[in-house]
């Protein structure tokens, strides 16, 4: 059957205000670094937009009833798990979302336990609101990463450890945490009452052969705060319009995240960004399958690609998104030195693993959300680049 949607169409971002193409002048660079996929979003989404867009009128907006539906039908739908309209609460972005859960239930000189190598920004919480941070570094072996249970049950054991932040799937390393896995955290978090915070921004982007779990679901068996975030600005690429919610079927966890919204002014999310949060669950399912095999296409070119021309660097299992980890180790040289090649030398500019914390020394995170064609060219300049 003829695909409906052309994930091969070459746009031109350029001179758009892009991050992504618009942080360097130099017009030879190909970036394949920051999470941003080169696809237009559905177009289900543009034409829900457009016509709010049409309107001509941008007052001050509630946030409809379609909202809540969407994202209770989507969550059933796709993660096969029922939630209600009362434990969802609208935010303004996934950023700011976490930010505004953490200074609501950590205080300055506790301690937030994060799982290196994992998503920068995590770092950056630390940075601006004057948390400890505790790192509880994944186990790489056999070229996988796993959790290391028993420095995790050590670490949460601190009377100054409050809160896990959980990347669940995990960004950078491209795990599906495991239904066990989950639980076995839960069971310690709960057993010293370490509240669980779970980013679910790439939860949809899960492949063939590994399915999602809410950590809320998981929560629900143990006696355990916690609270699940999602967004449809991954899937869809909408970062640009950044919009976000919170799951917790505690009202009272709610009512509090919801009082730093209203203390940071950040309530309401933007009435162009809800519209297309509705269009995206709404009508957007099958722009997302076509995306997933669109993008696992692309990641079997990159293994048989690497194979063939760089035998010397391991490609990690991508279980979800479009970020694929790979090992460099054995070219000695430490991940800025390798990034900084790629872009001095090639034009070609990826994420040093050490962005992601030390554990990440001798790693590099390549974006393959991109059409096949710059995929061809990136992966040709990484092989000139290392040989």
């Amino acid at each position: 059957m003829a695909n409906k949607y052309n994930f091969d169409e070459i746009i031109d971002r350029r001179g758009t205000d892009s991050v992504k193409w618009d942080l360097t002048t130099d017009a030879e660079v190909l970036p394949m670094w920051v999470a941003d996929m080169d696809f237009k979003t559905a177009p289900e989404i543009t034409e829900a937009i457009l016509k709010k867009a049409s309107h001509g009128v941008f007052g001050y907006s509630i946030t409809p009833p379609q909202f809540y539906d969407a994202i209770i039908d989507w969550w059933k739908d796709i993660h096969q798990y029922n939630i209600r309209k009362e434990w969802i609460l609208p935010g303004p972005g996934m950023i700011p979302t976490l930010s505004a859960i953490l200074r609501t239930f950590v205080k300055s000189g506790e301690n937030i336990i994060i799982q290196p190598p994992v998503y920068n920004h995590f770092y950056y919480f630390f940075n601006n609101c004057g948390f400890g941070l505790v790192e509880n570094n994944l186990i790489y072996e056999d070229g996988n990463y796993q959790i290391d249970f028993d420095d995790l049950e050590f670490k949460a054991s601190d009377p100054k450890a409050k809160l896990l932040l959980l990347c669940n799937p995990h960004n950078p390393v491209g795990r599906v945490w495991k239904r066990s896995e989950l639980e076995k955290m839960a069971e310690i978090c709960s057993r010293h009452q370490v509240m669980v915070v779970s980013d679910e921004i790439h939860a949809d982007l899960v492949f063939e052969g590994h399915q999602h779990i809410p950590f809320i679901s998981i929560a629900e068996n143990y006696n355990l705060e916690s609270v699940t975030c999602g967004s449809p600005c991954k899937t869809f690429n909408l970062s640009g319009l950044p919009i976000s919610y919170v799951i917790s079927d505690n009202k009272n966890t709610l009512d509090k995240i919801d009082k730093t919204f209203e203390i940071q002014e950040t309530s309401y999310p933007n009435p162009i960004s809800a519209t297309a949060l509705i269009a995206a669950y709404q009508n957007g399912k099958e722009w997302m399958n076509e995306l997933k095999i669109y993008l696992s296409e692309n990641y079997q070119y990159l293994i048989e690609f690497i194979a063939e021309n760089l035998p010397q660097i391991k490609v990690l299992p991508l279980e979800a998104t479009y970020l694929v980890w790979l090992d460099c180790r054995s070219l000695n040289r430490t991940s800025e030195e390798l990034a900084k090649l790629l872009l001095e030398e090639e034009k070609l500019w990826v994420n040093p693993g050490t962005m992601y914390g030390s554990a990440g020394e001798g790693f590099l995170r390549i974006n393959i959300g991109c059409p096949r064609e710059l995929l061809c060219e990136g992966l040709r300049r990484l092989e000139i680049a290392f040989k």
